[in-house]
């Protein structure tokens, strides 16, 4: 036999050679991937041979400062269909549609789609889950789920919000406080086959999902109701465009209640409240419902600025004082108006005039020329590092998304005209939120206060979890100043234009407004009103907005009964108990009474009792029995205030 030729030699080492190498390369690999990447492949290869299912966690609660849900989560369950496992898509698609009442062909097209796991439907009761889990329906999977709840339905829709398919907060508090309420997912590991099968009898693995924390608020519910009952009826009787109501704690800025008219049913957020769209809505394109989903959720009091005309007078006024420019004896004389640079301003009395008057006899008068004549005294500089301390040229930090901020001139553009407008409210923009926080802090000792809703967290055995801290407040104007200024507000309302907001036995501060709306002789306006009590030490401080109203438009007229209401209801609640003097007595239907035992008692022998004690029954419920009341039996309230009595 012939020897190999040398060149046959080469080819067999060659061959060789490389076959080493490769060997080499290979061992090499494994011990790289036994080594280096094993986490990686066995995590590959758990993947897939298993089949996770997410189990979605309970959503923190929202909480009033009382403890009352406004915001739950119930159980439900989740339909899920696995292509890999379904034997009859047809029957499937049949059953799934007819106890899901959904259309039969997107169920059959999601039966048919070739993917690890497709949802049918979220947020099914468990009494139908049960049912589509017993007919055994292969591929067929029901898993946990959660359905968010809203117990007082319209009630702080805004402020409170809701979620969206995915339980994932929108608006309001549910988006602010997402991370906290959310909690974290489970998930429940099934053994599959090559084919995507669940292998008979192979281990399911599960992870128990991490419940979210529940939100304790300083809402109100009670305070909340009062608010919302009277803005309701203020906005309808003067056919206004909406209304608002903010009631806050102006020494540490907890928000007792913020109401706005018109509202909406959070358990139903994507249905209009608006009657005269509702008729249209088919006819509108996507953007127009869009639009009008979004106006309906809108927060007048934090994402909106208007012109606050002559409540900021408070601040003008403060500032004057803090300065030294003006004392509450100083004299002036109202004229007509003021010649400010060639321009005559007029104000809404011209041509009549309060003639001489003191500066306070001014705030209580709300007359624009003493203002322009303090904002004069302080200069524009001045004036602008006002603007700055009371904040209005940036968010109050309330704990809200989509908070807007003051529209405000520049301070090099501020000229004589526009310093005098500026005086008495116009020519600049700021939120109803920023008015009332810069309003606080000159009767709160001068300390600018952030306004807030969230007070803490805490886990499903009510453990705290987390204090929210809203950190140091910075000063808008000295403590003695603060203290003068409470005397001068409070005779707004004793003698001056916010006299419908007076009630016998309670000192009340306050300040009207009558803001135009833009453009000039539109005939448009916004009624507000801002009052605190008790006026010597405010615990509670309200700013009432009717925007638009038709007819008479006035401020005190028309805010000032509605603050009157509101004040009437909360302050005996609050336990702020009225304190009559000599002449206060003597009036009809003064001293007070105490709140009668109407739970368990028929509705109508209820309000015969009621009124027989000039106090005024409020029907909630189409029953016949009285299930609870407001106030609670026992306390100690007013002749003339409202009594609300829960039938359901």
């Amino acid at each position: 036999m012939d020897k190999p030729g040398i060149k046959v030699k080469k080819k067999l080492i060659f061959g060789l050679t490389l076959f080493e190498a490769i060997m080499v390369v290979l061992l090499g690999r494994i011990f790289y991937i036994q080594a280096f990447e094993a986490d990686y492949y066995q995590k590959r290869a758990f993947e897939q041979q298993t089949r996770d299912r997410l189990i979605a966690p309970r959503r923190g609660d929202i909480l009033d400062r009382n403890g009352n849900s406004l915001a739950t989560t119930q159980s439900a369950a989740a339909i899920s269909v696995i292509h890999a496992q379904v034997e009859d898509e047809e029957e499937v698609a049949r059953q799934l549609s007819e106890i899901l009442e959904l259309d039969y062909d997107e169920v059959l097209e999601k039966a048919q789609k070739k993917v690890a796991l497709n949802r049918i439907k979220s947020k099914v009761d468990t009494e139908t889950a049960q049912r589509i889990e017993a007919l055994g329906l292969k591929g067929v999977k029901v898993d946990e789920d959660i359905q968010r709840v809203y117990p007082y339905k319209t009630l702080a829709s805004q402020v409170i919000g809701f979620v969206g398919k995915d339980n994932q907060g929108i608006i309001g508090l549910e988006s602010k406080y997402e991370e906290e309420l959310k909690g974290e997912q489970g998930k429940i590991m099934t053994q599959t086959d090559a084919r995507g099968r669940e292998i008979e009898n192979g281990d399911n693995i599960r992870v128990e999902p991490v419940d979210g924390d529940s939100l304790v608020t300083s809402i109100d519910i009670n305070i909340q109701q009062y608010a919302e009952q009277a803005i309701e009826k203020a906005v309808s009787y003067k056919q206004a465009k909406r209304g608002s109501i903010i009631v806050m704690n102006p020494q540490n800025g907890e928000i007792y209640a913020m109401a706005s008219e018109p509202d909406f049913d959070l358990n139903k957020p994507f249905e209009i409240s608006d009657e005269s769209l509702k008729a249209v809505w088919d006819t509108l394109s996507d953007k127009e419902k869009n639009d009008a989903l979004n106006q309906m959720w809108r927060n007048f009091n934090i994402n909106d600025t208007y012109e606050p005309g002559s409540t900021f007078k408070v601040i003008t006024s403060a500032a004057g004082l803090e300065e030294g420019v003006v004392k509450e004896e100083d004299t002036f004389n109202c004229g007509s108006g003021r010649e400010i640079a060639g321009r005559l301003i007029k104000w809404w009395r011209s041509p009549r005039s309060h003639g001489t008057e003191t500066f306070v006899e001014g705030v209580q008068n709300s007359c624009n020329p003493v203002f322009m004549d303090v904002a004069a005294r302080l200069g524009s500089d001045t004036f602008y590092e006002y603007m700055l301390k009371f904040g209005f040229d940036k968010k109050t930090g309330i704990d809200l998304p989509g908070e807007a901020v003051g529209i405000m001139h520049k301070k090099e553009d501020i000229g004589p005209v526009e310093l005098a407008t500026m005086s008495f409210g116009q020519s600049f923009q700021i939120t109803p939120m920023q008015l009332l926080r810069a309003i606080s802090s000159v009767i709160n000792g001068g300390r600018l206060i952030t306004p807030h809703f969230g007070i803490e967290f805490v886990d499903r055995d009510g453990n705290v979890t987390k204090t929210i801290d809203y950190g140091e407040a910075p000063r808008s104007v000295s403590e003695q100043t603060s203290e003068r200024m409470k005397p001068i507000l409070e005779s707004v309302v004793q003698v001056g234009s916010g006299n419908k907001a007076y009630i016998p036995g309670y000192r009340i501060g306050g300040k009207t407004a009558t803001s135009e709306k833009l453009p000039r002789k539109s005939g448009k306006y916004i009624a507000s009103f801002c009052a605190f009590a008790p006026a010597e030490n405010p615990q509670v401080i309200a700013l009432v907005l009717i925007d638009e109203p038709q007819g008479v438009y006035y401020g005190g007229q028309v805010a000032g009964p509605v603050m009157k209401e509101l004040l009437d209801n909360i302050l005996p609640y609050l336990g702020i108990e009225p304190e009559y003097n000599e002449e206060e007595l003597k009036m009809d239907n003064v001293a007070p009474v105490t709140m009668p035992e109407c739970t368990g008692k028929d509705v109508k022998s209820a309000k015969e009792e009621l009124t027989a004690l000039n106090l005024i029954p409020e029907v909630k419920g189409e029953g016949d029995t009285v299930k609870s009341q407001l106030p609670s039996a026992g306390e100690n309230i007013n002749q003339g205030s409202k009594i609300i009595l829960y039938t359901e």
